[in-house]
């Protein structure tokens, strides 16, 4: 079902417990965002390779939902701000007993390091 809000599914499930690429490619991230237009489930902006981002602009899908447990808000990309929005389908986070960073086993030790070097890299500071 969709909703009079442009870019939410409430019928859509997540994709999974966690990032679609970074799982895909064996990587890491910090916390996860889930599009409110196809459920796919990218990692934050906070995270090494930002895939959520890169989903909503690659797919223009402009609406992400935390995907962190006790986490409801919105994010619109178009307009650039934080709103409060529907309940989606269930899931509504990743599983509790994941780590942050996650998942477990995959988080190198140095993960701190490695995105203070992208952010310098880029030129933003941390």
């Amino acid at each position: 079902m969709t909703t009079d809000l442009p870019g939410i599914d409430l019928d859509v499930p997540p994709s999974g417990p966690g990032c679609v690429e970074c799982e895909r490619d064996g990587s890491w991230w910090v916390h996860l965002r889930r599009c409110a237009a196809c459920g796919h489930v990218g990692c934050c902006d906070d995270s090494l390779h930002r895939h959520a981002t890169a989903h909503a602009h690659a797919e223009r899908h402009p609406v992400m939902q935390s995907y962190e447990p006790g986490e409801d808000w919105f994010w619109d990309y178009e307009r650039g701000r934080a709103f409060a929005g529907p309940d989606l389908a269930p899931p509504t986070s990743r599983p509790v007993d994941q780590p942050v960073p996650g998942p477990a086993g995959r988080v190198p030790a140095n993960w701190r390091e490695q995105l203070a070097a992208r952010d310098e890299r880029e030129g933003r500071g941390r």
